[in-house]
């Protein structure tokens, strides 16, 4: 699936100027997150999303006026009549979209903002504000330096010190600010797009199996470690999808992360290794750990031995319960790639608390 930021970075750094719509805020059942964009390319191209098609039509019409004007606006969508076919989010919910022109002359500082190298604590906006022409206008910031200008220090000063705070959560959101709540400054809407942290996935077992979860798992957006002690079988050329590669015994590297702080409760463990050497001792680890997820590969003999050995190590039974064994959920897939989506689809519904039931025959809200 194509990255709308790195085709738009593409046409920037070609001169070109484009109309990109961005998602600043959602109410109930939105499809997208804020920060999902869909950018208009020079030759009509268009690439990413902004509803998974509820009001794509309007969007881009938006998108057309504002390269014809070349003046920002930000759209807001709401419930959609059927009956009158009015423009609307029909799964019932509400967006806000800001639609601007987007140039190397109006907005230079997009190539920091889309920087792989060295990306961005947060890209601020002003989405609406009292003065018409400081909205659209833009503010790059980094942990140490900003880039930029939202059209007055004092303005600048807070929207940088609200998205350091912000960063930690990884959660693009809009801050408003009164008239005169910032030294006598107008009213302003301020959309600041700050960067996901993705959520990890440590993928035990160098196999084919491993592979395909790999993929599926960057795919999805998490970032993706494959563990194992066999250099022969864990090398770089294998698992091109993960985004590393680690020779080591699993416990060991597991026990060595956790200890740096970089394991918590968005983590996901998949035990592939199939291997009572490798895996009794990465789960007596992993097991202590407050992860989102462990799931551990086995026909359902193969995982009650394991079961039983764990048991006879000592692990307590509150500790036993959070193992998903054997892991996936029973798609009927029997090829490597149908079992990798059963185990992706596993670990998404325990980190998103869904039931893995069809959604025709659940009545909960689709897109929380």
């Amino acid at each position: 699936m194509e990255d709308p930021k790195r085709r738009l970075a593409d046409w920037w750094n070609a001169g070109h100027t484009v109309a990109v719509a961005t998602v600043c805020d959602t109410w109930q059942s939105a499809p997208r997150v804020p920060g999902s964009v869909m950018v208009l390319g020079p030759d009509g191209e268009v690439t990413g999303s902004v509803s998974g098609g509820c009001v794509e039509g309007a969007v881009h019409e938006s998108c057309v006026d504002a390269l014809a004007t070349g003046r920002p606006r930000l759209e807001h969508y709401g419930v959609s009549d059927d009956e009158a076919f009015s423009v609307g989010l029909t799964c019932g919910g509400e967006i806000d979209v800001f639609v601007e022109p987007v140039s190397p002359q109006s907005y230079p500082e997009l190539g920091e903002a889309l920087s792989a190298e060295h990306p961005p604590v947060a890209v601020a906006t002003v989405i609406a504000h009292d003065l018409p022409d400081r909205v659209g206008r833009h503010l790059v910031i980094h942990e140490s330096s900003v880039l930029g200008s939202l059209g007055s220090e004092a303005l600048d000063e807070a929207v940088v010190r609200e998205a350091r705070a912000r960063a930690v959560d990884g959660k693009s959101t809009v801050v408003a600010y009164q008239r005169d709540e910032i030294a006598g400054q107008p009213a302003a809407r301020v959309f600041l797009s700050i960067p996901a942290i993705p959520a990890r996935l440590l993928v035990f077992g160098a196999t084919d199996l491993t592979a395909a979860v790999a993929s599926l798992g960057t795919f999805a957006g998490y970032h993706v470690t494959v563990c194992d002690a066999r250099p022969v079988f864990a090398t770089p050329g294998r698992f091109a999808d993960a985004a590393e590669v680690i020779n080591e015994w699993p416990h060991r590297y597991l026990a060595r992360e956790a200890a740096e702080g970089r394991i918590d409760e968005r983590t996901a463990l998949a035990v592939l290794t199939h291997d009572p050497k490798f895996d009794i001792p990465l789960l007596q680890v992993a097991l202590g750990m407050p992860v989102g997820y462990v799931g551990l590969l086995g026909s359902r003999r193969t995982c009650a031995d394991r079961l039983r050995r764990l048991v006879d190590a000592g692990v307590p039974q509150e500790q036993l319960d959070r193992l998903r064994a054997p892991i996936g959920l029973d798609l009927g897939g029997r090829s490597v790639q149908e079992m990798a989506i059963s185990i992706l689809a596993e670990i998404v519904a325990a980190r998103s608390g869904g039931t893995g039931a069809p959604l025709s025959s659940v009545t909960s809200r689709i897109h929380p």
